[in-house]
Formats: structure tokens, sequence, C-alpha cells
């Protein structure tokens, strides 16, 4: 799933990756010192990089880029560089890295190398551009800035940062001209009205503000930054009022948001709130970040991540700027260095919280467990009824398996679920549920599956569970098949919903259809060990003997749980006997017991 999208590399650089890696030193590769668990990211040494040939640290630089390890492929490529200066493919690639990687002032140094050879690359002017706009060099930042016009994405992004250039030198109204005169897509008016009025707002010209923030919030009141630049002018110029009604109209659309739930906070106080941005810097940064945001959700995350980059350049601390730029990472399914990004977040900001959260899912999936379990235990004590800390914690403890501890955490959101029969409390008690029944507690794990589907009757995940877990048991069976089947119908590509079915029918002794249906479960998933291993158990039900031999060697050979590997090798030298007919049912159990996709 995880493509290469920072570089296009050629088909020859795949043909060299195990040159490549074999060519870096082991403490390049090793883990990191303070997680050694953490593969992930890659700390070269100027030892490991003084050690490494010219073609080494390209091919190191490469194997980097394709596991997306900005820090590390800069650093390679830079060293690849100073061995051969005169390499123009090495100085572009190192530039980009080190953007990738947010070391802009870097980044800054090869652009001005990268400018003295190609006038046109206009990545280096954007980068340039931004450098002189942050130390408040106006007018070259201007000059620079223009010359990294390419589309219709560069082509706005060009000119809200001229306009806020223009502005930083003192020409606000030069400014505001520069981004009316552009044109092109229908998009384009909102970020023009919203930057426009950003820079009237700073220029004094408080009512020309209001008239663009009035014109942007009527295109998109669903835009968060729309709504809290037009909300915060109307504090000031119009009343509290206003500006509530405003933050009201939001939340509607997405109930509490952090930044939303600030705001009414305040406006309800009757505070006067500043302006979005208060400096052609901000502005720029906010203008990087609407931008890089967009493109985020869109697909374009390689744009995204030099927007991203340089906007952090600009606004360090920016929230908004820094979650967007983590939810990236977390989209390429880079979690460590999503990590290192939500770690940034100010302990100010009313986003705190959200990072902590998915902070936390991040240290998980990265085996950090003990450290995400014990910052959602803070989030939560800071406040009892975070119900999506609550979930976040008890989803970690059942992945875990502790299944005491999640059916406990589940538990306090239960207690504190907003009343109702929402169908969207089913998942509360459905994952209780699993915890329950895996804590040996069947009688409160049914009741907690009977109300899950009281809340919400068809849901495929709740259906196959119950139903599974009756016939395991040998009561309800006409009823638990019903329920299985009618999950199929709804998920019948689910592979494991459709091995439940499978072995719901070994169980009541119909091996015909469990063959049938476990034949269909492998197709679907063919990775999985205990299909696999069901599929043997039926086929030696229906004396297909040898068939039964090669899926259990194939679920040997895919890495079952530790517990499992023994009962399958038995089954592999001894067949189904008596002794080990009862080893797949566990194993049924143990696929079950942690209600992913739920």
């Amino acid at each position: 799933m995880l493509s290469n999208r920072f570089n296009r590399w050629t088909v020859a650089a795949i043909a060299l990756m195990g040159t490549a890696i074999a060519t870096v030193p082991g403490a390049v590769l090793a883990q990191t010192p303070d997680h050694p668990s953490d593969t992930a990211a890659q700390f070269p040494t100027r030892n490991d990089l003084k050690s490494l040939t010219t073609s080494g640290s390209y091919l190191a630089a490469r194997h980097a880029s394709v596991e997306r390890d900005a820090a590390s492929a800069a650093a390679f490529y830079r060293s690849a560089l100073r061995s051969d200066p005169k390499n123009n493919e090495l100085l572009d690639r190192a530039f980009i890295s080190s953007v990738a990687d947010g070391d802009i002032d870097e980044a800054v140094k090869l652009a001005e190398r990268i400018l003295t050879i190609d006038k046109t690359n206009r990545v280096a002017r954007l980068v340039v551009g931004v450098h002189d706009l942050k130390t408040k060099k106006y007018a070259t930042a201007q000059t620079n800035i223009n010359q990294s016009i390419r589309g219709p994405i560069t082509d706005l992004v060009a000119t809200l940062l001229s306009g806020w250039a223009a502005y930083g030198a003192g020409d606000a109204k030069g400014g505001v001209a520069t981004i009316d005169k552009l044109a092109g897509p229908e998009w384009y008016p909102l970020f023009k009205d919203l930057h426009a009025g950003m820079i009237l707002e700073l220029s004094g010209k408080e009512k020309d503000a209001g008239t663009r923030f009035e014109r942007a919030y009527k295109l998109d009141d669903s835009m968060l930054r729309v709504t809290e630049a037009y909300a915060r002018w109307l504090s000031r110029n119009k009343d509290s009022a206003a500006a509530t009604t405003v933050y009201q109209a939001f939340d509607k659309k997405l109930a509490r948001h952090p930044l939303i739930v600030e705001g009414l906070r305040d406006t309800k106080a009757g505070k006067k709130m500043p302006p979005l941005a208060d400096s052609a810097q901000a502005g720029a940064a906010e203008a990087l970040y609407g931008i890089g945001a967009t493109l985020t959700r869109r697909g374009g995350e390689d744009l995204a991540l030099v927007y991203l980059q340089l906007s952090l350049y600009l606004q360090p601390t920016h929230p908004l700027a820094l979650l967007s730029l983590a939810d990236l990472y977390e989209s390429v399914k880079r979690p460590q260095m999503a990590i290192k990004v939500y770690e940034r977040v100010p302990a100010t900001s009313p986003l705190k919280r959200n990072a902590q959260i998915q902070l936390a899912i991040d240290l998980d999936s990265a085996d950090r467990t003990d450290e995400a379990i014990k910052i959602l235990k803070g989030v939560t004590s800071d406040d009892s009824k975070d119900l999506e800390a609550i979930m976040a914690l008890g989803n970690i403890e059942r992945g875990r398996k502790k299944f005491g501890d999640c059916g406990a955490t589940y538990s306090r959101g239960v207690d504190v679920l907003p009343a109702g029969n929402d169908k969207a409390n089913s998942v509360w008690y459905y994952y209780r549920g699993i915890c329950e029944e895996r804590s040996k507690e069947w009688g409160k794990a049914e009741a907690d599956m009977k109300k899950a589907l009281e809340l919400q009757p068809d849901q495929p995940h709740v259906l196959n569970y119950l139903g599974y877990s009756w016939i395991d048991q040998g009561v309800n069976l006409d009823e638990g098949m019903k329920m299985i089947k009618r999950a199929v119908e709804q998920r019948p590509d689910d592979g494991y919903i459709v091995d439940s079915l499978g072995w719901a029918y070994y169980r009541i002794g119909n091996y015909e259809e469990a063959v049938k249906n476990l034949e269909r479960a492998i197709d679907l998933k063919p990775e999985d060990p205990t299909i696999n291993d069901h599929l043997g158990d039926a086929y030696w039900r229906v004396g297909r003997t040898l068939e039964a031999k090669f899926q259990w060697s194939h679920a040997r050979d895919l890495k079952p749980e530790p517990d499992d590997l023994p009962k399958i090798e038995a089954k592999i030298a001894n067949g189904l006997t008596e002794d080990n007919s009862n080893s797949s049912a566990a194993q049924a159990e143990k696929k079950k017991d942690d209600g992913r996709g739920g």
C-alpha cells in the first residue's frame, strides 16, 4: 500500500535496493537509542557518513527516500554531494529531501546553489522566497515567489504569499490588489477574500475586511478558518452575539471542534478576539497551511508536504499545520514521523488534547503501548467524560488483549454516553461485550451484544460475533446461523465473517458446507493462518487428507500465534485426532477476540 510519492525513482532504484541496504553501516540502520523498538527512524552520525563511499551514500539515500525517512535521505544526499559537489542530481535531491524534512535553512542554502545553475527552478524560488519573507526581505521575497508560479495551485500560493510580502513591505493596498488580480478556478475566490480580508484587517481597514470575510463566509460557511476569521472580526466590530451565532452554526455542522468551543466560550464571555494573523509571516504561514491541508485531504501529499513544512518554518507552533502534517504522515503509513510532529503541538493549544489522542494511537502502532496508555489515562483523568479518549484507550487495551482493562474502560464510556437510543452508541456495547466474553464473563457479554443489536439491528460484526458465540456453545443454533448469514449478506467480501460462517457449519457437523465457505474465505484472506487451519480441518473431515495437510502446512508457514504452532504441527504429523480436534476452535475464539472492523 505504501508508495514512494516523495520522489519518482527509476525502476533501477528498486533493483539496487538490496545493495543500498548492504552499503549502510549497521549503526545507521540501528534502532534509536531512546526507543529500541523504533526501527522506522534512522539517525546517521557523522562517523557513519564518513565511512560511506559516494555511491554508498547515494544508494542509502534512495533507500531512505523509499522509506520516507526524509531526515536520513537528506543527510545521505548531502554526504554524497560533499564528495561530488558538481553533481546536479545529488544537489536537487538533497534540496528536496531537506524541504521534506523541514530543514528549511539547509534547503535555502541548497536552493541558492540550484538557482545559480537553473534560474527557473520553481520550488527553489519558492523556498528562497519564503526565507526572504521570514527574514523581512519583502522586495526580494516578491521577486522570488512570483517566479515560482507553474499551475493553479502554485499560482494561488505564490499570489497569496506575494500579497503578504507586499503588506510586510508597507504596501497593504498593493498586496490586496495583487490578490484581486488573480483569476482562476471557481475555488480561488474563497482564499482570495479570506487573505485580502486578513491583510485589510491588519492595515486598519476593518470595514473593508468585514466585507471580504462576509463574502468568504457566504461562499463556504463550513470552512474552519473562514468561520474563525469572520467570527473574530464580528466580536470586535459588531457584537459578541453575532460572533456567537457564526460559531454555533459551525458547531451544528461539526460538533465540538476545539477551536470552535474556545471561540464560543470567549464570545459568550464578551471578549473581543484578535485577528487570525498578526504579521506578514503569520499570514503567509496561514496561506501555506490552508492549501497544504486541502491537498492532504485530496491526495496531493508531495506538494502538501512542501507547503506544510514551509508554513511551520514561518510559524513553528501553528497547531493546525502541525496536525495536518502529522495526518499526512499517517496517511502514508509513517506513524513514527507523525509521533514527532504531535509532540510539537503547544501545551497551551486547544488542539493539544486531539494531538495527545492521535499521538497515543501512533505510539501503540509503534509498539510503545505503555506510553500510549499513560497519555490516554492522563487525558481521561483531566476529563472523565472525554468519550473519544476513553474509546481510544479501550481500543488500545483490547488490541493488546488486556481484556479486563478494556472492559472497565468501555464501562466508563457507557456510563457517560448521552441519553437516548442513538445507534452510534452500539459500538460501546459491542466492544465491551468482546472484552467481557474474552474475560469469561459470557452473561455480561451476551447482554451487551444484544443491547448493541437493539441499537443497531443489522450491524454485521455484532451479528457475526453473537451468532458464532451461540453456535460455538451449542445454543440458539438456528438463530445464530441466521445471524451469521445476515452478516455475510452485508459483508460478502469480509474474509473473517465468511470464515465464521464456514466454521459455524463445521461446528454443527455440516462439513461440506464448511469446506465450501472456508474455501471462499481463503480466497478473500489467503494470508490468514487461522482460516487456512480451519480449511485444513474441514478437508480432513470430508476425507481430503492430502489437501488438509497442505492447508495446515500453509497455516504453519504464515506465522500463527505461538500457542497455536505446536497444535498445527501435531496435525501435520498425525492428522486430526481427538487430542487436537479442538485446537482450531480455540484459534477461532482468538480470531474474533479483537472485534476489528466493527
